[in-house]
């Protein structure tokens, strides 16, 4: 019972390729070209976009190498203006320092603390040596 089997005829023979009538041709020639007008129609106004977009980028080239320079131009103006803000604040945090004050105040004003004497280095004028003294000479 378990025996190999023989396949079994199928009963049902394979179908022909079936014959369409000529007007079913005509249709499907007409639907053929259709599709490839409408391929075509696509195909160019994919090639008008595009080169509409080829254009525009084209135009904007020189727009941005000109916003870069500008960009350049404002980062080294930003780099001059953090380095002044920065100096500023040092004098900032200097003039209120409270132990540094008194030598702003006496950097800032010409009068002198009461404690304090004007010392004031002047030159002074070698006479010639006498002849018979030597170099040094005494006052």
């Amino acid at each position: 019972m378990n025996a190999l089997q023989t396949p079994q005829t199928l009963k049902n023979p394979p179908r022909k390729p079936r014959q369409h009538p000529q007007w079913y041709a005509r249709r499907r020639l007409k639907t053929d070209r259709t599709v490839a007008i409408e391929i075509t129609i696509k195909l160019v106004a994919n090639a008008i976009v595009s080169a509409v977009a080829i254009a525009a980028l084209i135009r904007l080239l020189p727009y941005q190498s000109i916003q870069q320079a500008n960009l350049q131009e404002l980062r080294d103006e930003v780099q001059e203006t953090e380095a002044l803000v920065n100096d500023q604040r040092q004098d900032f945090s200097r003039y209120f320092d409270p132990i540094q004050a008194k030598k702003v105040m006496q950097q800032q004003n010409p009068r002198l603390d009461p404690n304090q004497r004007r010392i004031i280095l002047t030159k002074l004028e070698e006479a010639p040596p006498s002849k018979g003294e030597g170099s040094l000479t005494s006052r």
